[in-house]
C-alpha cells in the first residue's frame, strides 16, 4: 500500500513553540511560591536584630542573632549539639515506631471489625484526650524517669493519631469499590491489598505525619521535664544558667530538623500517592 500523501498545495501543520513570556509566566509561580517563604523570616530576624542593637530588651533575655550563630557554631564544633541531636533522634524514632506499629494495628482492627470498634473506640477516644503531660506523674511512678518512660510518652503521642486517622481512612473507602471487587469475586486478602488499603492510603499516611509531628513534639516536653540530656534537655540546662544564647540555638536545631524531617516525609508521601494523581 502507497503511503497517502498531503496534496502540494496544503501547508504542513507548524510546530507549536512557547513563546519565551509563555515560558516565563509557566515557570514564575515555583519561583513566586519560594520568594514568598523568604520575606516574613528575613523581617523576624532583622527585627530581631534591631531589638538587640538597640537593646529594646536585655542583652541577657533576648541576645543577638550573631551571638546565637556563634553559640550554634560551638556547640556544633564541639559535638555538645550533635551528641544531644543524636539521643533526642533515638528516642523520638524508638517511640514513633512503638506508636506506628500500635497504631497501624489499632485503626486497622477498628476499621475492619465494626465488633472490635464498638468494643474499643469508647475507651480509645477517651485514652485519646488525655495529654502527655497528664501521664507523666503516673508513669514516672510505674517505670521511673530512664529511656522506657520517655518512649512511652512519645508512643502515646504518635499513636492516637495514626490509630484515628487509620481508622477514618479504613471505614470511609467508598461502598462503589467494595461492591465492584465482590463482582469480580476478590478474595478477602485481595479485597484488603488491592482495593481497602490503597484507597485509605492517603488518610494513613497523613495520620502517620501527623503522629511524627505530635511525637517530635512529646519528645521535647519529655526531656523538658525528665532528662539529662537530649535537645530538650539543651533548652533546660541554658535557662537554669540564664545563657538564653544556648536556649535559642537548642530551639533553632529543634526546629530546623523538625522541618527538615516533615519535608521527607511529605516526600514521601509523594513517591508513595504518586499514582493517585497520575490517575485523576
Amino acid at each position: 500500500m502507497s503511503a497517502v500523501l498531503p496534496p502540494a498545495s496544503l501547508p504542513l501543520p507548524a510546530v507549536v513553540r512557547p513563546s519565551p513570556l509563555a515560558a516565563l509566566r509557566a515557570w514564575l509561580p515555583g519561583v513566586g511560591r519560594l520568594l514568598l517563604a523568604w520575606p516574613v523570616p528575613l523581617a523576624v530576624l532583622l527585627l530581631w536584630h534591631i531589638a538587640a542593637r538597640n537593646e529594646w530588651i536585655a542583652p541577657q533575655v533576648l541576645p543577638s542573632p550573631e551571638t546565637v550563630a556563634a553559640t550554634f557554631v560551638d556547640a556544633l564544633q564541639s559535638g555538645e549539639l550533635l551528641e544531644n541531636l543524636r539521643i533526642s533522634l533515638w528516642r523520638v524514632f524508638a517511640g514513633f515506631g512503638v506508636g506506628l506499629v500500635g497504631g497501624l494495628l489499632l485503626g486497622v482492627a477498628m476499621g475492619l471489625s465494626p465488633t472490635f470498634k464498638d468494643y474499643t473506640y469508647p475507651l480509645f477516644k477517651a485514652f485519646a484526650q488525655v495529654p502527655v503531660l497528664g501521664w507523666l506523674p503516673l508513669l514516672m511512678l510505674l517505670v521511673g524517669i530512664d529511656e522506657a518512660l520517655k518512649i512511652i510518652l512519645i508512643a502515646k503521642a504518635s499513636l492516637v493519631p495514626i490509630a484515628l486517622n487509620t481508622y477514618k481512612g479504613i471505614q470511609n473507602v467508598p461502598t462503589r469499590y467494595i461492591e465492584v471487587a465482590r463482582v469480580f469475586r476478590f478474595s478477602r486478602w485481595q479485597l484488603l491489598s488491592k482495593v481497602v488499603f490503597p484507597a485509605a492510603l492517603a488518610p494513613i499516611w497523613n495520620g502517620v505525619r501527623y503522629g511524627f509531628t505530635h511525637a517530635w513534639l512529646a519528645l521535647v516536653v519529655v526531656e523538658l521535664l525528665a532528662s539529662s540530656e537530649g535537645l530538650g534537655y539543651m533548652i533546660v540546662f541554658g535557662r537554669q544558667l540564664f545563657q538564653l544564647d544556648v536556649v535559642l540555638a537548642a530551639v533553632v536545631m529543634v526546629g530546623a530538623v523538625g522541618f527538615v524531617l516533615d519535608k521527607l516525609l511529605a516526600l514521601i508521601e509523594t513517591r508513595l500517592l504518586r499514582w493517585r494523581r497520575a490517575g485523576f
